[in-house]
C-alpha cells in the first residue's frame, strides 16, 4: 500500500517505511487535555518572538533512494550503517558504577564517594535526604523474571537503575531488554505503577522501541523491551572523541541535523497521542544498521497527568518542567538541547548554560550557520510559548537549515516553500533592488476567506481593495491582503498614512503573527526606514530560520542600506535555491562594489539556464567584467573573458552589439593609457597584440550595428558614435 502523504513510501506494518507516519484513513486515538498552565513571558531575542501558530506543517521524515541503503533527512545525507552487535557481547563483566556517577535518585547530590581514608560504598543513605542507594545490579545471570524472562547480564546504569540484557523464552529465545521501573517495598504502589504504564505497550512505531510487556520481581518493576544492538548518538560521539586523540570532536551540523530528522516523526506520533517523553538526549538515540530508534520510554507521561513522577536531564530538561509540567514545548525543548550538544564542544551544558545557549561567537559552527543557531535558539526559548508549534513545524524548519547547510558545501538541495511564493519577478536588468519582487507569503489554507481570496486575480491595488469590499469574512487573511495592497498604493503616492493604521491596527490584534511583521517590514522598506525594515525581517528569520524569504529580505533592506552586510544573506539564498535569481544578481552588485569582479560573475553564473533570467543574467556578467570601478579597473583578463562570454551570448543583435560597444570602449580606454591588450578581447583567434587602430574600426561596426535597430534622434546620435570612433585613413 503506497503512502498517501505525497511521498514515495510504502506502508509496512502500518506506518509509512518513509515519511513513519499511519495511512491518513487510519483513526487516531483521542488526545487527552493539556495540563492547564500560565505561561510566564521570559526573554526573547532582540527582535522579538513572533507566532507561527497559523501555519501549516508538513511532517518530514527520511527517505529512500533507489539503492536498498537509505539517506537520513529527507533524502539528503547519506549516513555509513552501524552494523548490529550479537547481544552477548555487549554484557558487561564487570557491572560496576563509578563513583564520579554515583548521585542521590531523589535530591541528585553526590552519595557513596570516597572521603578521606573511607572507601565509596555502593549501597546506603545519602547524606543531604536520607534516601536509600544501591548501585549494585540486583539481577545476576540465570535469574528468571515473571516466569518468562532469563537475564543474561547488565547493559548499563540508567537513571532508574540498572538495564539488563534477557532471553524470552516463551517467544524463541528472542533478546529482549529488562529496564526498572520502580523499586518500591509497598507492593500496592508497585502494582499501580506498572498499571499505569501499561499505556505503553500500545505505542507502535517503526522510530521508537517496542514495550513487550511489563513484569514484576522482588518488589521491583520492570519494562519489557525491544533489544536495539546498535550505537547511540552519544556512543557516536564517543567514539569520534577517541579517533582525535581525546579531543571534542562534535558531529557534523548536517550529520547532526539528518539524525534528529529522522526521529522526529516519532515525536508526532507520541504528542499526536497525547503523550510526552519528557527525557530526549544523545543517550536515548540509537543508530542500528540504516534505522535510528528512540529508545527508554520510561520517562513518557500523558500530558494530562498531573501527578506522574517526571524524569529530565539537568542540560537538557526545559526550565519549565518543575512549575508547568511536561508539554510539547518542553519535549522540543530538550531536541534543540541535543542538537547543540551534538554540533559543539558545548561545555556548561549542565551549570552556566544549563537553560541558554552560548552567544553565536562562541563556535565557528554558529558563526558559519547563522540559520542553525537561530534554530536552536527559538527551539530553546526560555518561553514555551515562542519555541515551534509542533514537532512537525520544527521539523520542517530543520530541513530548511539542513538544505542551507548542504549548499554552503557546494550541494543545492532547493524545494518549494510551504510559505512564501516564489520571486514574484525574474528581471535582472534593475540596478537597485526592488522590494516589489520579493515573495509573498501563502494564503492559510484554513483560513475561512481562502477561497475567496484565491478568486482574487487583479493585481491592480485599488482593484484589489475595492473587490475586498465583499469578502465573506473579515478574517485575517483578507486584512493582510488589504495592507499589501495600501502599500502598494502609497509606494506610488509617497502617503504612507492609512498603510500605516492599517499596520498599526494589525499590529495591535495580531502582533505575534510573522506574516504582519513581513508586512510591517515591506512598509518600512517602501517608506525607506532601513533600520525598522531590518528590525522586522530579522523578527521572521528568528521564527523562520528554515525559510529563504527572510533572509533574502534582509539582504535588500541591507543592501538599499549601504550595509555590505548584505552579500552573506545573499549568498545564503541564491546558494541554496539558485531559482531565487534576485539574490544572485544582489550578491553580484555587493561583490562589484567591494571590487570582487570575479566574485560579481560566479553570482551571476549562479542563475540557471532554465531560469528566465538567465540571459539578462549572462548580459550581467559581461557588464560585470567590463564596468570600470574605483578599486578595480577593468584587466586583460576581465577584458578577454568578457569578449569570449559575448560570443557565447544568445541575445538579440542590437543587445549583443551593445554590449560589445561596451566592451570596446573600457578596450579604447585601456589601450590609450598604454595598456597592451590580446587579440582575443575582438573575439579573434589570432595571436597578438591589438592596436588603437583595430579597437575604432570594431567600435564603429558595433555602433552602426546598434544604429540598424534604432530610430529618430537615437539613430542619429548612434551613427556620429560610429563616424567619431572610426580612425583617420588616407584617401
Amino acid at each position: 500500500m503506497k503512502c498517501e502523504r505525497n511521498c514515495p513510501g510504502t506502508i509496512e506494518d502500518g506506518y509509512c517505511d518513509t515519511c513513519g507516519l499511519a495511512p491518513r484513513t487510519a483513526a487516531a486515538p483521542s488526545v487527552p487535555k493539556p495540563r492547564e498552565a500560565t505561561v510566564a513571558t521570559g526573554p526573547s531575542s532582540r527582535t522579538g518572538a513572533l507566532s507561527t501558530r497559523t501555519s501549516g506543517s508538513a511532517r518530514t521524515g527520511s527517505s529512500r533512494t533507489g539503492s536498498s541503503r537509505r539517506r537520513f533527512g529527507g533524502g539528503l545525507v547519506d549516513i555509513a550503517p552501524i552494523t548490529q552487535a550479537d547481544p552477548a557481547t555487549v554484557v558487561k563483566s564487570d557491572a560496576e558504577v563509578p563513583e564520579s556517577k554515583r548521585y542521590c535518585a531523589k535530591c541528585g547530590n553526590p552519595v557513596g564517594r570516597t572521603r578521606g581514608d573511607r572507601e565509596g560504598r555502593t549501597s546506603g543513605f545519602c547524606a543531604s535526604c536520607g534516601e536509600p542507594f544501591n548501585f549494585t545490579p540486583k539481577l545476576g545471570k540465570g535469574d528468571l523474571i515473571g516466569g518468562q524472562y532469563e537475564v543474561v547480564g547488565a547493559l548499563a546504569h540508567g537513571g532508574l537503575g540498572w538495564i539488563y540484557l534477557a532471553v524470552d523464552k516463551n517467544v524463541s529465545d528472542r533478546w529482549v531488554v529488562l529496564k526498572g521501573l520502580l523499586n518500591s517495598g509497598d507492593e500496592d504502589a508497585l502494582a499501580a505503577a506498572v498499571a499505569e504504564r501499561r499505556f505503553l505497550a500500545e505505542v507502535e512505531h517503526p522510530n521508537i522501541v517496542k514495550i513487550y510487556n511489563f513484569v514484576e520481581h522482588d518488589g521491583a518493576g520492570y519494562i519489557v523491551m525491544e533489544y536495539v544492538g546498535g550505537k547511540s548518538l552519544k556512543d557516536i560521539l564517543k567514539d569520534r572523541r577517541t579517533a582525535a586523540g581525546n579531543t571534542s570532536d562534535p558531529l557534523p551540523v548536517d550529520q547532526a541535523l539528518a539524525y534528529v530528522l529522522e526521529i522526529m516523526p516519532a515525536f508526532g506520533y507520541l504528542h499526536d497521542r497525547g503523550l510526552i517523553y519528557c527525557d530526549f538526549k544523545p543517550d536515548n538515540v540509537i543508530q542500528v544498521a540504516d534505522q535510528l530508534k528512540l529508545i527508554d520510554l520510561g520517562g513518557v507521561v500523558h500530558i494530562d497527568d498531573h501527578d506522574a513522577a517526571l524524569y529530565g536531564t539537568v542540560g537538557y530538561q526545559a526550565p519549565e518542567m518543575a512549575t508547568l509540567g511536561p508539554s510539547i514545548a518542553s519535549d522540543l525543548f530538550t531536541i534543540g538541547r541535543t542538537l547543540a550538544v551534538l554540533t559543539t564542544d558545548f561545555r556548561g551544558y549542565q551549570s552556566t548554560f544549563a537553560d541558554s545557549l552560548p552567544d553565536r561567537g562562541e563556535f565557528e559552527v554558529y558563526q558559519r550557520f547563522e540559520s542553525f543557531y537561530r534554530l536552536l535558539h527559538r527551539a530553546t526559548r526560555k518561553d514555551p510559548a515562542e519555541r515551534f508549534v509542533d514537532a512537525a513545524e520544527m521539523a520542517e524548519q530543520m530541513l530548511g537549515v539542513l538544505r542551507q547547510v548542504l549548499a554552503a558545501g557546494g550541494t543545492a538541495h532547493p524545494a518549494p516553500s510551504r510559505l512564501f511564493t516564489g520571486e514574484l519577478r525574474t528581471d535582472l536588468r534593475s540596478e537597485t533592488p526592488r522590494w516589489q519582487d520579493l515573495p509573498t507569503p501563502l494564503i492559510d489554507l484554513t483560513d475561512p476567506a481562502a477561497a475567496f481570496l484565491a478568486s482574487v486575480t487583479v493585481t491592480e491595488p485599488s482593484e484589489v481593495l475595492t473587490l475586498l469590499t465583499s469578502a465573506p469574512v473579515d478574517s485575517i487573511e483578507t486584512r493582510l491582503r488589504a495592507l499589501r495592497a495600501r502599500i502598494d498604493l502609497a509606494a506610488r503616492t509617497s502617503e504612507f498614512g492609512e498603510a500605516r493604521e492599517a499596520c498599526d491596527r494589525l499590529l495591535a490584534t495580531e502582533g505575534g503573527d510573522w506574516r504582519v511583521a513581513w508586512y510591517d517590514g515591506l512598509l518600512r522598506l517602501a517608506a525607506g526606514d532601513y533600520p525598522a525594515a531590518e528590525q522586522r525581517f530579522d523578527a521572521v528569520y528568528s521564527a523562520l530560520p528554515g525559510e529563504l524569504a527572510p533572509q533574502l529580505a534582509l539582504g535588500l533592506t541591507l543592501e538599499l542600506a549601504g550595509n555590505p552586510q548584505a552579500a552573506g544573506y545573499y549568498d545564503v539564498v541564491s546558494r541554496t535555491d539558485p531559482s531565487y535569481t534576485a539574490a544572485a544578481a544582489g550578491l553580484a552588485r555587493c561583490r562589484l562594489r567591494a571590487g570582487d569582479r570575479s566574485g560579481a560573475v560566479e553570482a551571476y553564473n549562479r542563475v540557471p539556464g532554465t531560469s528566465s533570467a538567465y540571459r539578462s543574467s549572462q548580459v550581467g556578467a559581461v557588464r560585470a567584467l567590463v564596468q570600470a570601478h574605483p578599486s578595480a579597473a577593468p584587466d586583460v583578463d576581465a577584458l578577454s573573458a568578457a569578449a569570449a562570454l559575448i560570443e557565447r551570448l544568445e541575445v538579440e543583435a542590437a543587445q549583443l552589439a551593445q554590449l560589445r560597444a561596451e566592451l570596446l570602449e573600457q578596450a579604447l580606454r585601456n589601450v590609450t593609457g598604454g595598456t597592451t591588450l590580446p587579440a582575443a578581447v575582438l573575439g579573434s583567434t589570432r595571436s597578438g597584440n591589438i592596436r588603437e587602430r583595430d579597437i575604432r574600426f570594431a567600435l564603429e561596426e558595433a555602433y552602426r550595428e546598434m544604429a540598424r535597430a534604432a530610430h529618430g534622434t537615437e539613430k542619429i546620435r548612434l551613427v556620429d558614435l560610429a563616424n567619431a570612433s572610426r580612425p583617420r585613413t588616407r584617401t
